[in-house]
């Protein structure tokens, strides 16, 4: 194997552990954004319940809509 394929062969090897570890990180921030994101729609159901006397579920529309 020539010396130029083994730098390609490295600095391939090194791209593709910095985007495994950004994808990494990613998967992380989106199951905590959808934690919050469920649990703010969670809030607000709450909130409209109270407010209305009924029960709304997730992003449901009034009837009024």
């Amino acid at each position: 194997m020539t010396r130029q394929m083994e730098e390609q062969i490295a600095h391939l090897t090194r791209t593709v552990e910095e985007l495994s570890d950004v994808v990494a990180r990613q998967e992380k921030e989106i199951t905590t954004l959808n934690r919050r994101v469920h649990m703010l729609m969670q809030r607000e159901g709450q909130r409209d319940a109270e407010q209305t006397g009924g029960v709304v579920m997730g992003d449901e529309r009034p009837p009024h809509y």
